[in-house]
């Protein structure tokens, strides 16, 4: 750290508070959008993927099902959030934290409303020249845009966030970015309630529409003037991103910011968006395999409550670390019931899956840790890429159960994920000793 950089003015309440109301519906919507696809994956698919389909068993449909839902969502989209999250995140450093929060906006709006128009090209017709580009098919449009959207995605949360955190005041911090983040994080209810009212491409023009209305709200909102500060003192470093990786404080602070929130996206992209085939093998009968958009909508109702307690408890403990280590433990809990108590009906299911959510529903407090870990010059590149790489381990979680669930001889659906838990759970665990305390810490300053 170096010398603290400050603001001329303090922007009014009334403006901030419109940030925060501008940074929770955006969240709202990125949740939305970037869940849609879990929420539509089964409908839509069978669609695409008819011809494919054809003639094949229940299983069989179910592994082509889950193996095109693994590589569209846990490996595409989320390789496109690991992009957006590095590209977003330079440039809130470098050009501001608005820019970002409303550009990641637009193009994950613009991509979703493209999703609904997905379909397979005639060779011969207007459009035939996309088969030269290898987008002939619905489906390979479909894995572009599922790209492109998690680029967008990616610049939202971070930005929004970032804003939020400079804006505040030390005291209230907390406050403020839990409200965001639980606000925020019941735009997956909207998303399910959406899809059983509408069909999928109806759904996505839905959720880029809402995008789209977002913008409306950037006249009023304010710039950080902690970021206006070191932008006109022409602070060194801003948006370097490979300052995280040196020297090796810093990078033990930014490696930890990111492994105590990979329980969160195993959570949710294995055990919850699979659990229609993680359930069965655990005994659960055919007539009773979980719906998975009704999974994914009790898990974020959970996440929502959990996002709320576990930002309270960051406040009562003044302790950030403290609140994470409780949810870590609460999360292994939930997960022990998942396999042990939720196969045991569809009602202990549903009930186990939303203990679950609440327990993993400490994303509040880790994107309030991702800001408040780095000084000016690089939080809005750390607080960005950090929630992404988390969201892009979705892909290393979901592809590893995929692997050791093969149907070659490998492990059974249950015991593919059990396995997964057990290694991701004790490195999240021992990753909060990484951490530096940031509860009521002043964010004022920059990393030399």
């Amino acid at each position: 750290m170096s010398e603290p950089t400050s603001p001329d003015t303090s922007p009014q309440h009334r403006a901030v508070g419109l940030v925060i109301v501008v940074a929770a519906l955006g969240y709202f919507v990125d949740i939305f959008d970037l869940l849609l696809f879990g929420l539509v994956r089964t409908s839509s698919l069978s669609e695409l993927l008819t011809t494919e389909l054809a003639g094949k068993s229940a299983e069989e449909r179910a592994v082509i099902l889950a193996t095109n839902g693994v590589w569209l969502d846990n490996i595409l989209q989320t390789t496109g959030l690991l992009v957006g999250g590095l590209v977003w995140g330079v440039l809130a450093d470098r050009r501001g934290r608005l820019s970002v929060l409303f550009g990641s906006i637009l193009c994950y709006s613009v991509a979703n409303l493209l999703n609904a128009a997905v379909t397979d090209v005639d060779p011969k017709g207007a459009l035939g020249f996309l088969h030269s580009l290898g987008l002939g098919s619905a489906i390979n449009q479909y894995g572009v845009l599922r790209f492109i959207a998690g680029f967008g995605l990616a610049g939202e949360l971070g930005a929004g966030i970032t804003l939020v955190s400079e804006l505040v005041s030390r005291e209230r911090r907390g406050l403020a970015t839990t409200f965001v983040a639980a606000v925020g994080i019941l735009g997956a209810v909207a998303g399910y309630f959406t899809t059983q009212f509408v069909g999928w491409r109806t759904a996505f023009v839905i959720g880029g529409a809402l995008g789209l209305a977002l913008l409306l709200l950037r006249v009023g909102v304010v710039e950080s003037g902690m970021f206006l500060s070191a932008e006109r003192a022409h602070v060194s470093g801003r948006g370097a991103f490979w300052k995280l990786f040196w020297p090796r404080e810093r990078l033990v602070r930014w490696v930890s910011t990111i492994l105590i929130a990979v329980p969160i996206w195993f959570v949710v992209g294995t055990l919850v968006k699979y659990c229609d085939r993680i359930m069965p093998s655990l005994g659960l009968m055919d007539d009773q395999t979980p719906s998975v958009a009704k999974s994914i909508m009790w898990c974020y109702v959970g996440l929502a409550a959990g996002d709320l307690m576990s930002g309270l408890a960051g406040q009562w403990l003044r302790s950030r670390k403290r609140s994470i280590a409780l949810f870590h433990v609460l999360t292994l809990a939930a997960i022990t019931l998942y396999f042990t108590v939720a196969p045991r009906s569809l009602d202990a299911y549903y009930a186990v899956i939303t203990f679950t959510g609440f327990a993993s529903g400490y994303w509040a407090v880790f994107a309030t840790v991702s800001a408040e870990q780095f000084g000016t010059n690089l939080r809005a590149t750390a607080a960005t890429m950090a929630p992404n790489i988390v969201r892009f381990s979705a892909a290393g979680t979901g592809g590893l159960w995929i692997w050791l669930s093969r149907a070659d001889g490998g492990y059974s659906a249950w015991q593919a994920a059990l396995i997964v838990a057990a290694i991701v759970m004790p490195i999240a665990m021992l990753a909060t000793l990484g951490l530096r305390e940031s509860y009521g810490t002043n964010l004022d300053f920059h990393e030399e």
